[in-house]
């Protein structure tokens, strides 16, 4: 009787919310028998309230022999038998623990492990305790998929701690930001304008790519990425090719660095002096045409000029009237102009002039000279006062009859 009234005794001073040590006696059927310490009552651990890892398997966690902390939840008591035993939570415990080292963190960043992907955002969990990240605070980008960071760790700063409410929300924007500001800083005082460096292609778009210097994504105008005009970025460079591009401008308060990638390779200019000279016969393709001329492709990348006046001996109104896109014509070299980039050709001047049109030419040319009026001849003497009336004494005065 003594003894019994002594296991009433000792039951009664185990309350739920107590936080109590036990010994675990045996692990079977997904939960662990346990005996707290000083009191003889036994309790039951499973494995629900010992880890939040449902696939997890209790005999990897706890083994017999094993002492353990655990909260005492709440008293159970045998349907047909007077045993008393408790149900207690390890998970629980250290839930509280987190909770009681997370007040007064706010804006702290800690390490936090991604457990499910849940409506609106993300649930984490640290040092036992579950968190909630929103899609809004997951990137500095809006994130669809937030199935990727579900297993993984990392960096979040927290936000908001409520144990009343069991709110625990974190950011890991504000880390990322933090980082990015930090590796801008960081690359713009390692950059200058005419620098050479080295990058990552990160993303294409209509207009451009932009490359991943290490923290800054500077932008290849469509124009910078080749020497060939209307060329389109993918047809250039894809994601995750490394290459090299010079700076050409920097706005560090704006964030903008505009990068050439054309100025790092060689281009069709180089040299041009040895491979085109004046008076050369070459094959080239009109590539485009205009009211003034055409331009044709006399070397790849390369297209020279043919003037409205140098396509044919003939009057042409319009270059389109002769000349067509894609068509293939022999032209003759007038000038090189390698610093200008300019290439001055002509197809008439291997062409020979027609007859007729060499006499049309000389009668425009004499129609085309105004007339100058006769001018009257500069008299070397006077007239007479009286030119108009005479006698016959005038004529015969000296005459005797």
């Amino acid at each position: 009787m003594n003894e019994f009234e002594d296991l009433l005794n000792s039951v009664s001073e185990v309350n739920p919310g107590d936080v109590v040590t036990a010994e675990v006696l045996t692990v079977d059927n997904e939960q662990a028998n346990l005996v707290i310490e000083g009191t003889g009552v036994e309790a039951v651990l499973t494995l629900r309230e010992l880890t939040n890892d449902r696939d997890a398997d209790i005999n990897d966690l706890v083994k017999a022999g094993e002492t353990l902390e655990v909260l005492v939840l709440r008293q159970v008591v045998g349907k047909d038998t007077d045993t008393v035993t408790f149900l207690v939570s390890k998970k629980r415990l250290e839930a509280r623990k987190a909770w009681d080292k997370l007040v007064g963190r706010e804006d702290e960043v800690v390490t936090v492990k991604g457990t499910r992907a849940v409506k609106g955002g993300l649930s984490v969990e640290f040092e036992g305790l579950r968190g909630f990240i929103p899609a809004s605070m997951i990137d500095t980008r809006f994130v669809r998929n937030t199935e990727q960071f579900v297993g993984q760790e990392f960096d979040a700063k927290i936000k908001e701690v409520d144990p009343a409410e069991n709110r625990f929300i974190l950011s890991r924007r504000d880390v990322v930001e933090a980082e990015a500001a930090e590796a801008r800083k960081e690359v713009f005082s390692n950059i200058e304008e005419g620098s050479v460096v080295t990058g990552k292609v990160a993303r294409l778009t209509s207009f451009g790519a932009f490359v991943d210097l290490g923290g800054v994504d500077g932008l290849v105008h469509v124009t910078e990425l080749s020497h060939e005009r209307n060329v389109s970025p993918k047809s250039v460079v894809s994601v995750g090719d490394e290459v090299e591009v010079k700076v050409l401008s920097i706005d560090e308060e704006a964030g903008r660095v505009s990068l050439s990638l054309k100025a790092t390779t060689p281009g069709p200019w180089d040299g041009v002096d040895q491979k085109l000279a004046k008076g050369d016969v070459i094959e080239g393709k009109v590539k485009r045409l205009t009211d003034f001329g055409a331009f044709v492709e006399v070397l790849p990348g390369i297209d020279g000029l043919v003037h409205i006046s140098q396509i044919s001996h003939k009057r042409v109104e319009n270059p389109k009237d002769v000349l067509s896109v894609g068509q293939d014509v022999t032209v003759k070299v007038l000038e090189v102009d390698s610093s200008a980039e300019r290439v001055s050709l002509s197809i008439k001047a291997l062409e020979e002039r027609p007859a007729q049109a060499e006499g049309e030419n000389n009668s425009e040319k004499r129609q085309s000279r105004p007339r100058r009026p006769k001018r009257e001849a500069k008299r070397d003497y006077e007239l007479p006062e009286t030119q108009t009336g005479f006698s016959i004494a005038d004529l015969f005065g000296d005459i005797e009859l």
